[in-house]
């Protein structure tokens, strides 16, 4: 039996501890998982070196994963790192509404490719990126939200 490995895409930006939740999870289910960083984030808040740093040492004791950025499309890269699918995770309705489209088109793209889709847990299905990032920019604490050195990165930020 060939190994099973997955592609999880994404900007993390910043990793969430739902992001890891997902990445845990796709551990749990494949032999290896790829995280694939996106060079340029929907904010472009964290430079992507420092993403990927975030994530590799949120995962450095999980064996079976690895971190790299990308650019372009997400099926040239699924098709670079050769895996089987791509694992997505889904907190809302709004992300599935996006995520089938996003499949839809990326089928059209590359014919065969494959989707998988892990629901967020009930507890972690309300943090995002994007409230981590208001949240800080506000003062507030993101503790709760994301891994301690994530924090400390996020707190750095708005020091700047």
């Amino acid at each position: 039996m060939s190994e099973r490995h997955v592609l999880y895409p994404g900007s993390f930006d910043p990793v969430t501890l739902g992001h890891l939740d997902i990445l845990h999870r796709a551990l749990d289910l494949f032999d290896r998982v790829t995280v694939a960083v996106a060079s340029r984030g929907k904010a472009d808040f964290l430079p992507p070196e420092e993403r990927v740093a975030l994530l590799a040492e949120a995962i450095a004791d999980r064996p079976g994963c690895r971190v790299v950025t990308f650019s372009g499309l997400l099926v040239d890269e699924a098709r670079r790192q050769k895996v089987c699918a791509v694992v997505r995770g889904i907190r809302t309705s709004a992300d599935y509404e996006h995520e089938w489209s996003l499949a839809g088109v990326n089928q059209r793209l590359a014919p065969g490719s494959e989707y998988v889709y892990l629901l967020a847990r009930p507890e972690l299905a309300a943090i995002s990126s994007t409230l981590v990032r208001d949240v800080a920019r506000h003062g507030g604490s993101v503790a709760e939200l994301v891994p301690a050195k994530v924090a400390d990165a996020v707190r750095r930020h708005y020091k700047r």
